[in-house]
């Protein structure tokens, strides 16, 4: 038997929260009142003085590709400073069919009007960056985003890799899925290896450096669903981040909500239908010793439709070593991070740290010494 004096007091700690519901988005988008792991504290909130436009430059490819040399040098300049300053423009001329957009973001509408029990057939397993999630339900407890996500993996050296994730997976009724992001998958890599050729050239270290470091990508292609919100002021679609991948090639459907932070406030980006929005990532920004800027950004929701986008992940092979090229240290610019694996980065932001505007830095404290996160 445990004896107590007088005067000792029972524990006061309060009890811990309760697990966050299952996002079921058919029920939850039509609560008035949604749960309180969806609520983000006040400073972090959407806010209306965030709807003015950010403008970025609009990049035509075709006008680089052609090998016009004003034309290529104008990309070049227009890329530089947009990643010397916030890490996202936009892309026209790009190559990628009209019909191939149509039929990708048909398929996830398809996809994400299932029940929530069909989509769970895909279901993420803890610690891995593929397969469904529903608003990471099993991963986080507060600040939860207001969405869904379905992730797969890409590769150019494994040639069905899509396509046999679908079949696997969810089945061989989902083999026009799977022939649809395996397509799209396989765009998305061209195209990405053309903007490498941009980046390569903007930080003088020639066309092919990037393009080929990035030949064999072990990327990673996500489909995002964002259901109506009844209190959309009071929570996110997805939260304040970086990307920790090396480049992200998005296209928004016409609902828009995507916004950047730079100069010290937030800023939309709007759709555009034939534009794809790139952004830098914490990978890419290391390959450029810190000259080039991975920018936090965030999705905001709203009560009236469902958002949807497709992204692209650009991220190196997996045991390739991140290293600047030569061209890029020097006396005046030292190195700023220390060599890494894309696999070493992906495992500590799906097992150790929920990314946000510092991950690269936590990353790079933690693979050179212990350090509690």
């Amino acid at each position: 038997m445990v004896c107590r004096t007088p005067d000792a007091k029972e524990d006061e700690s309060p009890p811990p929260p309760p697990p966050p519901p299952e996002f079921d988005a058919t029920v939850l988008s039509q609560q008035r009142d949604i749960p309180a792991q969806f609520i983000w504290p006040e400073g972090e909130k959407p806010t209306e003085d965030a709807c003015e436009e950010l403008p970025v430059p609009l990049i035509d490819l075709a006008g680089f590709l052609s090998g016009q040399p004003e034309s290529a040098a104008e990309v070049v300049r227009l890329v530089g400073e947009a990643c010397s300053s916030h890490g996202f423009f936009q892309v026209i001329n790009h190559g990628i069919s009209s019909q191939l957009l149509t039929d990708a973001h048909r398929s996830v509408e398809s996809f994400f009007s299932m029940s929530l029990q069909e989509k769970q057939r895909a279901q993420r397993k803890p610690g891995e960056s593929c397969g469904y999630a529903s608003s990471f339900t099993g991963r986080f407890s507060s600040k939860l985003p207001w969405k869904e996500t379905l992730s797969f993996r890409f590769s150019p050296n494994l040639s069905t890799v899509v396509f046999e994730y679908f079949a696997n997976t969810l089945g061989e009724e989902f083999r026009h899925f799977g022939e649809v992001y395996q397509d799209y998958c396989e765009a998305m890599s061209k195209l990405s290896l053309e903007i490498m050729e941009v980046l390569g050239m903007s930080l003088g270290v020639g066309k092919a450096h990037f393009r080929d470091f990035f030949h064999g990508n072990e990327s990673i292609m996500r489909l995002n669903y964002y259901p109506p919100c009844q209190k959309p002021e009071l929570t996110l679609g997805t939260g304040p981040h970086c990307d920790p991948t090396s480049l992200t090639i998005l296209h928004q459907d016409d609902v828009g909500g995507l916004q950047v932070f730079t100069d010290g406030r937030w800023r939309t980006i709007r759709p555009k239908t034939d534009a794809f929005v790139v952004n830098i990532g914490d990978t890419f920004m290391a390959l450029s010793n810190g000259r080039y800027k991975s920018c936090l950004h965030r999705a905001v929701v709203n009560r009236e439709v469902p958002r949807k986008s497709l992204a692209f992940f650009l991220c190196p092979e997996m045991e390739k070593v991140v290293r600047p090229p030569n061209g890029l240290v020097d006396s005046d610019h030292p190195r700023v991070y220390p060599d890494f694996t894309w696999s070493a980065l992906l495992e500590f932001t799906q097992k150790h740290y929920r990314a946000d505007m510092k991950t690269l830095d936590a990353f790079s404290q933690w693979i050179q010494g212990p350090v509690a996160i």
